[in-house]
């Protein structure tokens, strides 16, 4: 780790021996180039304008032109002037739609969704409604079907990631306060808060990018396993879905419908399981409170930030700096955050495969082309990885999909659907290990359970009310006495 935090330098001192021992410093390598007086590593030899350069100004822009230098200072503005929470969440917009218009590796660019397009998507969506509800016994979770752009997908799915993302975000920038000297943190006021801002620039930087690169890979809002659009609303993406069904062989309808299917079924999953979501963010936030920041790693990175070049700021981000702890608490927490994504996604997975068998001459081939595209370290894997450390194990959702078919035969759709009635319910990434063992082993009926306190409740209830009306009637037997004492005396 470096003297100066950060790879912030101080201006070098004025040498004693004026102009002469400025000369002798620079022979030696000794002090510090004043074009790059804080350290962050600007583009080319020297600073901007290279060596020798008389005036800083003109060696840290003399060879930008006009545009990239207009670029450079307003990205930099935004840095440094953001006094927002973790994360600049407008700077991760802006990149992420940038991310969008530049297209996909293979050439294919977004587009705006046409007329036909929406009508295909809410067709689609519609029929697949239809065959789940002979595959589920959860109903439609879906009021609106749309179509969407890339970068309508990076806008809508916004507020999603940014409760997702927080959490860690938050750790960085109270490691970016904690490198400095206990002494220094008392002076250091403007320099923490100028920190706290390049850490919100940076974790906006690269979740604009992941987030802008996964827009040109899914085919729906529930890629991951996790609702990040509006709840209620399915939502394919066309562009996508035509690259994705590109060389597979299978007509493009049914590749639509097939993903349809998978969109709308997640949808009623997160409609008719209250509790899910939070769950699921839940677990997220629990593993992140266990991520641990290499300080070291983190110093470097913001010594070298180049505003000119946010894909290597990207890149240094992704190469070990979050250290999930080897606690028994945070294999806790990623065991069970692993195991509802995978119960999720095995639940998909076994009910779209029913639905989709019997009328789909390419279910079969389209079931595996998903599987294979997660086992593969597909887009959402990459993207979790990026953002807050974690890799999905994909060969859990196998073991889960085969646990949910087995439930499917021993206890019909009715029995296995109602195992969601309770996180206590679910089954344990042991159970994963054993399916058989947990399809057949007896769990406690919580709707019998709930019978059982109803009818406690109701008899306690039915006990309080005869208490009054005996506490009642003793009432107005005391009250007759009285009166008849009273009338007595007075005769």
């Amino acid at each position: 780790m470096s003297d100066t935090p950060f790879g912030f330098g101080l201006p070098p001192e004025e040498p004693d021996d004026g102009d002469e021992g400025k000369k002798k410093d620079q022979r030696n390598g000794g002090g510090q180039d004043p074009a790059d007086a804080f350290g962050f590593g600007l583009p080319g030899a020297g600073g901007f304008g290279g060596p020798g350069a008389d005036n800083p100004f003109a060696a840290m822009f003399g060879s930008l032109n006009p545009n990239d230098l207009g670029a450079a200072f307003q990205q930099l503005g935004q840095m440094l002037s953001y006094e927002g929470g973790p994360v600049n969440w407008d700077m991760a917009k802006q990149i992420a739609r940038q991310t969008v218009s530049q297209g996909t590796p293979d050439g294919v660019k977004d587009a705006s969704v046409g007329p036909s397009e929406r009508t295909a998507v809410q067709e689609a969506v519609r029929l697949a409604d239809l065959w789940l509800d002979d595959a589920t016994s959860l109903p439609s979770g879906a009021g609106s079907a749309v179509a969407w752009s890339r970068a309508e997908w990076v806008e809508a799915t916004l507020p999603a990631w940014q409760e997702l993302v927080d959490p860690v975000a938050e750790r960085v920038g109270t490691a970016m306060g904690d490198v400095l000297p206990e002494e220094m943190q008392a002076m250091a006021g403007p320099l923490i808060g100028m920190m706290r801002s390049m850490g919100g620039a940076m974790f906006g930087t690269q979740i604009g990018q992941a987030v802008g690169v996964l827009a040109g890979e899914v085919v729906g809002s529930t890629d991951i396993g996790l609702p990040l659009g509006p709840a209620g609303r399915a939502a394919l993406l066309p562009v996508n879905i035509e690259a994705f069904g590109k060389d597979l062989g299978v007509p493009q309808e049914e590749v639509r419908l097939y993903l349809a299917l998978r969109e709308a079924a997640h949808q009623r999953l997160f409609a008719h399981v209250p509790w899910l979501r939070s769950h699921l963010f839940g677990a997220v936030d629990g593993y992140a409170r266990g991520i641990k920041v290499d300080t070291a790693k983190l110093e470097d990175v913001v010594g070298q930030f180049d505003p000119q070049n946010p894909e290597q700021l990207q890149e240094a981000l992704q190469q070990g700096m979050f250290q999930p702890e080897d606690t028994p608490e945070q294999k806790t927490a990623l065991a069970r955050l692993e195991t509802a994504l995978a119960l999720v996604e095995g639940w998909v997975d076994a009910v779209v495969h029913a639905a989709a068998k019997p009328r789909l001459s390419s279910a079969d081939a389209l079931r595996e082309t998903l599987r294979r595209r997660r086992a593969s370290g597909g887009p959402a894997e990459q993207t979790f990885a990026t953002l807050i450390g974690l890799e999905l194990r994909p060969r859990r959702l196998r073991d889960a999909s085969r646990l949910w078919a087995s439930l499917t035969d021993a206890r019909g759709v009715d029995g296995r659907d109602a195992l969601w009635a309770h996180p206590d319910m679910l089954p344990t990434a042991t159970d994963l290990d054993d399916p058989d063992g947990f399809v057949h082993r007896e769990h406690l009926d919580f709707s019998e359970l709930d019978k059982m306190l109803g009818e406690a409740a109701g008899k306690a209830d039915l006990r309080k009310r005869d208490k009054a009306e005996e506490s009642g009637d003793k009432a107005e037997e005391s009250g007759s006495d009285d009166d008849t004492g009273k009338g007595d005396d007075t005769e």
